[in-house]
């Protein structure tokens, strides 16, 4: 007789983690099923190592530039064998808590298998059967390859096979200037490769506010990082000198090439078609409560193509187990996911840049670019390389916040808060923040704009002829 559960979870990583830990304290039976490792991308090739590595990089740069801080600065020796060997082991101390079996004794049916669907509601694991009530597809995505000409007879590597490497290249060459090419290009630069991006857009990060990436732009080059925009890269091919790129009329030497332009959603391999769950190359389609075109089966995460975050995954993953365990259906499809590119500074955003802000609203946009320079805390780290940047109405409704800063992923938070809540920038300013912090930007900012709405018009003439009144 086949396994029967009430949900079947098929993927592993952070969407999977989430609805499976969800789905187990609502008392539900179910299967979590993954066919290579638990924790995907996250855990192995992603958020994990690559933060680890930056966290590395970074402790690098600050010994070669002690100086800034009075110090003597110091060129250590970078081997990146060891510092490999010590992501490794920052991997090993989270996969522990997601292991499989940490997560049999929590109550969930984990199978490490191959599956595939033989109809809506069974699934073929290896060589048994499984039925299910509701299914949740959480697969992940992957690497996406460039038709480049040459491309596959180049020895080049991606976010997910980048942690093989031991020996540092000298010279690392990019494809992409999105958030891995970029956090993946400072890392390398700062242990001490020389580094080239070539990207086919004309600046780095383009869906951050414009402004980040002409100050990012800036750190990268002070840095040594050479930028080229506004290049598709033709063709590559490798020879005894290294990997050559070429494109725009130019040709790039190195000795190592990242490619990183972008991943794409895992569909294939489950025999979607014979469970009828509509799906493209661009992902699994859902509606905005994560219902296939079987509304027993949902996705989440980053196969159904949408924003590709492991927060927003696990969100959208605790959504869906709501949506299919309990009753009614709350949305798990969102317009406002927050992000952080977690290079050095960082740069954070939720909501609306200036310029969708102005295509939707037109006159009725606001901004203020609070810069780090004016920030105490950012001036005594030696941090002032950035900004705060608030897009508002004129009555003060807030609709995009963009921070670029080394605090910038935390500092975001209170305006994730803000927006979802409908709050207004005077708001903020209303509340005490600690000093001297990072986030005295927020307060400051938001103080700017709510004096200025005060003191503005005929309001501002009584307030001001009151004040005079009463001194």
């Amino acid at each position: 007789m086949a396994e029967s559960y009430d949900l079947v979870v098929i993927g592993a990583g952070s969407a999977g983690l989430t609805a499976a830990g969800f789905a187990t304290q609502l008392g539900a039976r179910i299967a979590l099923i993954e066919k290579n490792r638990i924790g995907g991308d996250c855990t192995w090739t992603g958020c994990i190592p690559s933060k680890t590595l930056l966290k590395i990089a970074k402790v690098v740069h600050q010994m070669r530039t002690a100086d800034h801080y009075g110090l003597t600065p110091i060129n250590p020796t970078v081997d990146l064998k060891s510092v490999m060997s010590k992501v490794r082991n920052v991997i090993d101390q989270v996969y522990k808590h997601e292991a499989p079996e940490a997560l049999r004794a929590s109550g969930v049916d984990v199978l490490l298998s191959n599956v595939r669907f033989i109809d809506p509601y069974t699934l073929a694991v290896d060589d048994n059967a499984v039925t299910t009530r509701h299914v949740l597809l959480t697969m992940g995505a992957h690497s996406f390859i460039p038709p480049i000409n040459g491309l596959d007879s180049v020895n080049y590597i991606t976010y997910e096979t980048i942690w093989e490497m031991e020996v540092l290249p000298a010279h690392l060459l990019v494809i992409g200037a999105g958030p891995i090419g970029c956090e993946m290009a400072q890392a390398f630069c700062r242990l001490g490769s020389k580094v080239t991006v070539v990207e086919g857009g004309d600046r780095m990060l383009p869906r951050d506010e414009a402004i980040a990436s002409e100050v990012m732009a800036e750190v990268f080059t002070s840095e040594g990082i050479k930028l080229h925009f506004n290049i598709s890269v033709e063709r590559a091919w490798q020879d005894t000198d290294g990997i050559h790129l070429f494109g725009g009329g130019q040709e790039f030497l190195g000795d190592a090439l990242l490619v990183a332009v972008g991943r794409r959603p895992n569909v294939d391999g489950l025999a979607l078609e014979k469970a009828g769950v509509a799906y493209s190359s661009r992902g699994i389609e859902v509606d905005e409560h994560l219902r296939t075109s079987q509304r027993h089966i949902y996705a989440a995460g980053d196969c159904t193509g949408s924003y590709q975050f492991t927060h927003y995954a696990g969100w959208q993953a605790a959504m869906a187990v709501r949506n299919a365990l309990l009753p009614g259906a709350a949305k798990g499809v969102s317009d406002r996911v927050p992000w952080t590119t977690f290079t050095d500074p960082e740069v954070a955003h939720v909501g609306l840049t200036e310029d969708q802000a102005r295509e939707r609203f037109g006159e009725a946009v606001m901004t203020c670019d609070w810069p780090m320079e004016r920030v105490d805390r950012a001036r005594a780290e030696g941090d002032t390389d950035g900004f705060l940047k608030l897009v508002h109405k004129k009555d003060g409704t807030l609709l995009g916040v963009t921070v670029v800063c080394g605090r910038a992923g935390e500092m975001i938070h209170e305006w994730i808060v803000a927006l979802e809540h409908g709050l207004r920038v005077g708001d903020l300013a209303q509340v005490i923040h600690v000093y001297p912090t990072y986030s005295t930007a927020s307060m400051q900012a938001a103080a700017d704009i709510r004096v200025a709405q005060l003191l503005g018009g005929t309001s501002g003439r009584i307030i001001r002829r009151v004040a005079h009144l009463l001194r």
